[in-house]
């Protein structure tokens, strides 16, 4: 394989964390074995730093997975109050993606990616040489595999940005080797190619890890990968690749089927439990992840990474900046007795104690809503303001829709698509309804709303010949987005652009349609 640094990613993020430490030390993904990676205890510690990341504005802190998403899925609406508006997310509102506006997740997915090649590669060097009577293979093997669910998850978020199933040539590169005296410029992989190189990860990842492994030492075990965490991701990526195959009319069968069985594995491990009707409202203020959370990112202010003043929490709180308000294309689609629907009026800084999903400003003066799935958890560093947030990226909610979209395509199970739909509506206080694609499409609108997975999903599928996949937008919000009223299969934004100072770097990359100087 060939080893390859994709120069402008790296040094992105070296400039965008800003740590002194780096002006006296080298940074982990660029430090040799010699100095950090010669024992396991540097090389556990570079593994735990590889989650941080994770919590950048530029991913799942705020931006591309998950208000952004939501702006340009039309869930989240630009407040009418100036008071509410610091423009900190005007570029999802108003449509207006360049090369110069996305380079964050390229920047920090590959900085992830480099941090797993060099441990992995470290462990293929040395790691005979590290057991002994405190290590063992399997600790070593708990180690590579966390790096390969890491770098499959940076690679599928990387395509889920960056790539569109109508355009299969254009995938993102594969990276699995990063020498930093290369000079050579990777070009983009195809689609397919991605797809293959996240499951062959994914499905490693699962062989080496221990069944009960939880990384030890950190404040949140939802925030790190172990044996279901891996299973939950191979759902999504085969539900994902199983559209994409099904797109280019050949045949899915296998893909849904794996994403079935994978989803049923989570489901059946007795690890993860449905929040019930009475319980939804109160667990987004939790410190550390229970009940649906399989995956999360942790918010502490600590973090180098984590965005303050421009994370999710302070973006949808009237007490914050609250840029991020909830369109009525979101609130006014629940049915009474939903409790995801429920409004009320904000009472403080923290979580309302009525159960409200939805709070206008404490005055009311407004007339908008903001989402209460980022109320802030009370961090000790930042006490009277919205403070700090987790971020879901999987829930069991999840599973349970995509092995209902997998039978619906095919797939076998124990379990029908009508009550895996169901378990969802019936412990949201929601009546039942049948199962079918577009039933499941407008459920992740419901349960995943500001959490951005509804756009990903309806990329999917209105690239792959889903008429009904579109995004609307209310008639007051066209003008600014540059008069776009709705997105179906022809619109340039169900990818990204990649950013210019990546391609004036690397004369091998082709941008995306749509965006090209």
């Amino acid at each position: 394989m060939k080893k390859i640094l994709i120069i402008s990613a790296i040094l992105s993020v070296l400039a965008l964390t800003g740590c002194k430490d780096f002006l006296v030390q080298e940074p982990v993904t660029s430090q040799s074995s010699e100095q950090l990676l010669s024992d396991y205890t540097g090389l556990n510690n570079a593994v735990a730093g590889a989650y941080s990341p994770l919590a950048s504005t530029s991913w799942y802190g705020a931006t591309y997975f998950t208000l952004d998403a939501d702006t340009r899925a039309g869930i989240a609406a630009w407040p009418k109050l100036s008071d509410f508006q610091s423009g900190r997310m005007a570029t999802g509102f108003t449509l207006n993606y360049n090369d110069n506006s996305t380079s964050g997740l390229w920047s920090f997915g590959y900085y992830i990616i480099s941090a797993a090649n060099n441990v992995i590669d470290q462990l293929d060097a040395i790691g005979e040489t590290l057991i002994n009577s405190n290590v063992s293979q399997q600790d070593l093997d708990n180690l590579r595999a966390e790096c390969l669910f890491l770098r499959a998850l940076s690679h599928f978020d990387l395509l889920r940005i960056y790539s569109r199933n109508d355009q299969p040539e254009l995938g993102v590169p594969v990276i699995l080797h990063t020498d930093h005296t290369s000079t050579e410029q990777p070009a983009r992989n195809t689609v397919r190619e991605v797809y293959d190189q996240i499951e062959k990860d994914l499905f490693q990842a699962d062989s080496l890890m221990a069944e009960g492994y939880s990384r030890s030492g950190v404040a949140d075990a939802n925030a790190v990968a172990n044996k279901y965490v891996i299973k939950a991701l191979a759902a999504r990526v085969y539900l994902y690749d199983a559209t994409f195959t099904k797109g280019l009319g050949e045949n899915a069968a296998a893909k849904y089927q794996a994403a079935a069985d994978y989803a049923t594995e989570v489901i059946e491990s007795g690890k993860y439990k449905m929040w019930t009707a009475e319980e939804y409202p109160s667990v987004w203020h939790n410190d550390v992840g229970s009940g649906e959370i399989i995956f999360e990112v942790y918010g502490k202010a600590s973090n180098g990474y984590d965005g303050y003043w421009e994370a999710a929490c302070h973006m949808t709180n009237p007490n914050g900046y609250a840029d991020i308000c909830a369109s009525p294309f979101i609130y006014d689609s629940y049915e009474d007795g939903d409790v995801r629907g429920t409004k009320g009026v904000r009472q403080g800084v923290g979580p309302n104690d009525d159960g409200s999903m939805f709070v206008t400003d404490p005055d009311g003066a407004s007339g908008d809503y903001w989402t209460m799935k980022y109320p802030g958890k009370g961090d000790g560093n930042v006490t009277g303001t919205p403070d700090v947030n987790n971020c879901p990226i999987i829930r069991l909610s999840e599973m349970y829709l995509i092995r209902a979209e997998a039978i619906v395509n095919g797939a076998t199970s124990t379990s029908t698509a009508d009550a895996d739909l169901n378990t969802i509506r019936s412990n949201r206080g929601a009546s039942s309804e049948e199962a079918s694609e577009q039933a499941i499409w407008n459920e992740y609108k419901l349960e995943f709303c500001f959490e951005g997975q509804f756009w990903f999903t309806t990329a999917r599928l209105a690239t792959t010949n889903h008429s009904w996949a579109v995004i609307e937008y209310n008639a007051d919000e066209v003008v600014r987005r540059n008069n776009h009223s709705i997105l179906d299969a022809s619109s340039i934004y169900w990818a990204l652009p990649l950013s210019r100072s990546e391609m004036d770097v690397n004369k091998n990359l082709v941008q995306m349609p749509g965006y090209e100087r």
